[in-house]
């Protein structure tokens, strides 16, 4: 079953939160922290599921530098990722963690690789970043697709049953989005020869991970762990999250938690090894 309330309701919450296209480019890393990198060096753009504290000193509300996010992270720090601990690029990353773009990393550190991701961060077809990214040397590139949307705490509290696992009218907003950008990243496969650029089929990934893993893993699903704003959908500051955080599926209302990011990192993985 899916909501009655608009699609176009449904379409400004994916435009606000979700339609930024996340990118492992200048040479994605399959590395899972077993093993050492396949590949020298790591860039990272994207929004807030990628974001490690780049909008932390920004004139914006859209920030996750306070507790109790982080309280997973190496001691307990928030470091301005938007989850109880590390996102889906860290965990993809290398050993240590990429740094931030606003930290001004240094030269040695610029050369493992940058992650530019910013919380609420926008993508313009005027940017032209992939070609951008082409001519700075970027020769394999990892992009990750609109995740099913309508499987988020926020999404089931607004539009949809505390019952159900997702709202199918705003995942259904999903495809052609996705689908569109498949068709982009053939184009770019066919036009620069000498590069390699990869589709990450979050939908897909993500429903096959609703479906055989989520379910059985996360007792619980469609609420977050922490206690959340109802007006920002994010952690309320200091207020003391869950004690159950690997049963949780998200963490805010929006956002994975570590538990569920290492459950989702493995999809990514495999995908990216076409490339390499």
């Amino acid at each position: 079953m899916g909501s009655s309330r608009s699609d176009s309701q449904s379409s400004s919450l994916i435009s606000s939160l979700f339609s930024i296209v996340g990118l492992l480019a200048g040479a994605a890393v399959v590395a899972d922290g077993s093993r050492e990198p396949e590949v020298p060096c790591y860039f990272i753009f994207g929004d807030s599921l990628f974001d490690p504290g780049n909008n932390n000193n920004l004139n914006t509300t859209m920030k996750a530098n306070y507790p109790p996010y982080g309280v997973d992270f190496p001691s307990g720090v928030a470091t301005g990722r938007y989850s109880n601990g590390r996102t889906t690029a860290d965990i993809i990353g290398f050993e240590s963690f990429i740094p931030p773009f606003a930290s001004a990393p240094n030269n040695s550190e610029i050369l493992v690789g940058v992650n530019y991701a910013s919380g609420s961060a926008g993508l313009l077809l005027e940017t032209g970043k992939f070609m951008r990214m082409h001519v700075m040397g970027a020769r394999k590139v990892g992009v990750t697709g609109v995740n099913l949307i309508g499987c988020t705490p926020a999404a089931i509290a607004m539009y949809g049953d505390k019952d159900l696992l997702c709202v199918d009218s705003m995942n259904k907003l999903v495809v052609p989005f996705n689908e569109r950008l498949k068709a982009i990243i053939d184009k770019l496969n066919v036009r620069f020869t000498d590069a390699k650029f990869v589709y990450l089929d979050s939908a897909t990934n993500f429903e096959l991970w609703v479906t055989y893993v989520f379910v059985s893993a996360f007792p619980i699903k469609s609420t977050a762990c922490c206690k959340v704003s109802l007006a920002t959908g994010m952690c309320i500051p200091n207020v003391e999250p869950c004690k159950t955080r690997r049963a949780h599926a998200f963490w805010d209302a929006f956002h994975p938690s570590e538990a569920a990011s290492r459950l989702i990192a493995p999809f990514y993985l495999r995908a990216l090894k076409k490339i390499l």
